[in-house]
């Protein structure tokens, strides 16, 4: 397991790289050029500007998240091989800083939904909150107007350029089915993953979040049947998952073990957080311990371990800790102790079980 840190970029990340450097066995960040909108290529200048940034404190940057596709391409307009082309341009020049995974997801609209990003919990911190009857009763113009009032910092994923045309897209999306969708999606992956091939790069997508439709829009990426079919649309290994144990396990039915036992070998980026998850469908999120939560950390660590898992993982989202004043879910303290924790249950298995002496799945 080779770990990696989230990171916004200098002036965009309350978190430093002299900071994630200190945390014990982190090796490199997990970045993007945030301010480039989806359908741009990347400039070479940018990209080697965080290079050089990340490699004043030995920290690679293998992992990408995200390289934003386009809405063109999910709604399979005319438009979209201009932007599929612009991404594979992209693809060229990460390759060339030596990235080696990129993450991305095929959301409508929306990336991750919250209904609140300070939600107090028992022992005074805070934490990201999802309430169901919320989000099922409040139109998706209102939703966006409280979400972008509770922080100065951009938000993956709700960039204001994109929600400004909120209006266009969800008429665009009106007559656009599950189905419509996977076949869009087959279209974009048999378009650059011959180019992440020859690259040397995994694509690995990332699962919807929440797992469910939200505000009519479909979404597919919500369970391990979902993610057999995304295999199986390009069957290389170039075409991959980024396991999140966070996004997934919001739904109670999903089994993340068995997804890691079957996937194992196509999951070059794993997400590794846990949530409670409530009987009337909400949930939050808690620190990275399997106790505090609904999703067993433990068993997937694990699953990973079982399988000598060499792939990139990263704690995701924590909660808000010691008055600390940072991206909702990015924060330094909690994402640090998760990895220690991350680190604890890895190094109590290495303990029973080395890696080079196991002898199959236990």
């Amino acid at each position: 397991m080779r770990m990696v840190f989230r990171w916004f970029g200098e002036g965009n990340d309350t978190v430093s790289l002299g900071q994630i450097k200190q945390i014990p066995g982190v090796e490199g960040i997990v970045w993007a050029l945030h301010d480039i909108p989806a359908g741009e290529a990347w400039p070479m200048e940018r990209i080697r500007e965080v290079h050089n940034q990340a490699a004043k404190f030995n920290l690679h940057l293998d992992v990408v998240e995200s390289v934003n596709v386009h809405e063109d391409i999910k709604l399979g307009l005319s438009t979209r091989d201009q932007y599929i082309q612009n991404y594979i341009t992209t693809m060229e020049r990460l390759a060339q800083v030596g990235v080696k995974v990129i993450c991305y997801n095929f959301m409508p609209v929306f990336d991750w939904t919250r209904t609140e990003l300070h939600k107090k919990m028992n022992d005074g911190s805070t934490a990201l909150f999802f309430e169901k009857s919320r989000i099922d009763g409040i139109d998706p113009f209102t939703f966006v107007e409280q979400i972008n009032q509770n922080s100065t910092l951009t938000m993956p994923g709700w960039e204001p350029e994109r929600l400004s045309h909120l209006t266009s897209l969800f008429e665009a999306y009106k007559d656009v089915s599950s189905e419509d969708l996977w076949g869009h999606l087959a279209y974009f992956l048999k378009a650059v993953v011959p180019a992440a091939e020859r690259l040397g790069i995994q694509m690995a997508i990332h699962p919807d979040d929440p797992p469910w439709p939200i505000f009519g829009l479909p979404r597919i990426m919500t369970s391990q049947e979902n993610l057999r079919r995304l295999l199986a649309l390009v069957d290389s290994p170039s075409n991959g998952i980024t396991l999140c144990s966070g996004s997934l396990g919001a739904n109670p039915d999903n089994d993340i073990i068995a997804m890691i036992h079957e996937f194992h070998d196509r999951i070059p980026f794993a997400h590794i957080r846990n949530v409670r998850v409530y009987d009337n469908g909400d949930f939050i999120e808690t620190s990275h311990r399997t106790q505090d939560g609904t999703v067993d950390i433990t068993g997937i660590v694990k699953a990973y371990h079982d399988h000598s898992f060499s792939g990139y993982a990263r704690p995701d989202h924590g909660r808000h800790l010691w008055g600390e004043e940072c991206r909702p879910g990015y924060g330094l303290y909690d994402r640090a102790l998760g990895i220690m924790y991350l680190w604890g249950l890895w190094d109590a298995l290495e303990r029973i079980q080395p890696m080079d002496r196991k002898e199959g799945i236990v």
